[in-house]
């Protein structure tokens, strides 16, 4: 992942605006420390702060066409970007191995419909200048796992700024709002359009259908092998609980497949990752002797890992909470607290030289695994109750995971988010969750 920010239709000189533009996306420079990119386009700026992960070499960003009519900065990883440059109707030069270029390319070809063919973590903004009205497209992924916020000016409401973080806004813009998840913003319209329309939507619909283990098994496999698409160190963040310690046994297991097997050209998926850095790495924080810390050890002997633990004082961790919330941007107690362990490991993993880990962020929100889910009053309600989580963790683990991982130019993907294992996983009835 890493950090965009632009204006749309500036009311200024844009040329004059470059360099305050570049100031406030250097704002967000810890999501991106690899890299910066700037375009200038009649009177629109888009700016990208760089994480090299994928198309190290030549992924840089903004991306453009052939003539630069159109303008792309993304925050994200699109784990079918092979799939879909095989579905390319016209025969496309790619100017780079960036797995982000194909939304240009699909755009080109179907517009606005690329949004529901892609499968992975995402916001990015698109500028299409090849008319005399310039347009502007923006997408976030499905469930909100990247964050991304739109902002305004209310003397001049036909410009429209974009940003991963809320801090490179607030000085611009007295409106400001979270850019809603599973929708795209097209300024043709000036409106929000939701893509992301899954079977599972409707909280009120309850599934029927009994739990088929081993579709859910292999969704989830296929979850998690996909994310291993990478050219970096990478690892597993291990707590020593079912869900990490289920998605640290799938990946050690996936990569070990992977490695051994040879390579194909015709393989759906990009292997790189697992190809290059064969060994998984996990990661686990807590105070001394703490029971996670302890269960994390037990895990990672069983799986093989290098194993990193890292610990961390009462102290160093009140002495923290300022930096926490100034990355995370809420006061929410809960966020803040759950952050904070996250924040300093995250510190601790990307001086490991480690760039991308694999979390078990969902699960509880999925399988209803929170305590007081037992406290259901019926299955019914049991059901409505992990949609409505689901629906709702943009605003809370999503935003976590996202803001104190990327606080140190740390990626974290989250395989129970996958939009393909979701769409089996939320229509297993709720009798056999509970």
């Amino acid at each position: 992942m890493c950090g965009i920010f632009g204006v749309y239709n500036y009311y200024g000189d844009a040329g004059e605006f470059r360099q305050r533009a570049l100031d406030l996306s250097k704002r967000i420079r810890h999501r991106g420390p690899d890299w910066s990119g700037c375009v200038v386009s009649g009177n629109n700026i888009m700016c990208h702060e760089r994480l090299a992960i994928v198309g190290i070499d030549t992924g840089a960003q903004p991306l453009t066409n052939e003539d630069e009519t159109i303008v792309l900065t993304v925050n994200g990883e699109i784990y079918n970007h092979k799939q879909l440059e095989k579905q390319l109707k016209t025969p496309t030069q790619f100017k780079t191995h960036s797995d982000c270029e194909v939304i240009l390319h699909m755009y080109q070809e179907i517009g606005t419909d690329v949004c529901a063919k892609l499968d992975g973590m995402f916001s990015w903004a698109l500028l299409d200048t090849r008319t005399a009205e310039s347009r502007l497209v923006i997408a976030r992924d499905p469930i909100g796992i990247t964050t991304l916020y739109v902002g305004r000016v209310s003397a001049h409401p036909e410009t429209v700024f974009f940003s991963s973080e809320l801090k490179s806004l607030n000085d611009e813009c007295d409106i400001i709002e979270e850019f809603p998840p599973g929708h795209f913003f097209d300024s043709k319209t000036g409106e929000f359009e939701r893509y992301f329309k899954p079977t599972w939507w409707d909280a009120e619909r309850v599934p029927t259908a009994a739990v088929d283990y081993r579709q859910l098994r292999e969704s989830l496999t296929a979850a998690v092998r996909k994310r291993l698409m990478a050219e970096v160190p990478y690892g597993v963040l291990l707590s020593g609980g079912l869900d990490s310690s289920l998605i640290s046994s799938i990946a050690v297991r996936e990569a070990a497949r992977i490695s051994a097997a040879a390579q194909s050209d015709t393989e759906d998926i990009d292997t790189r990752g697992a190809r290059y850095f064969p060994r998984m790495h996990s990661f686990s924080v807590g105070l001394p002797n703490a029971p996670d810390l302890i269960a994390a050890r037990k895990v990672a002997k069983f799986l093989k890992t290098a194993h990193h633990e890292y610990t961390y004082t009462v102290q160093e961790g009140l002495d923290t909470i300022a930096d926490v919330i100034y990355h995370l941007e809420t006061y929410d107690v809960t966020t803040v607290r759950a952050s904070t362990p996250m924040y300093l490991m995250s510190r601790k993993i990307k001086s490991a030289g480690v760039k991308m880990v694999l979390s078990g962020e969902g699960s509880d929100e999925v399988f209803g695994g929170y305590l007081y889910f037992h406290y259901a009053p019926s299955a019914p309600e049991f059901h409505t109750e992990t949609v409505n989580r689901v629906k709702n963790l943009h605003t809370s683990d999503c935003l976590r995971a996202n803001k104190s991982t990327m606080a140190w130019g740390l990626e974290a993907r989250v395989p129970f988010l996958d939009k393909e294992f979701l769409e089996v996983a939320m229509n297993v009835r709720p009798e056999d969750k509970l």
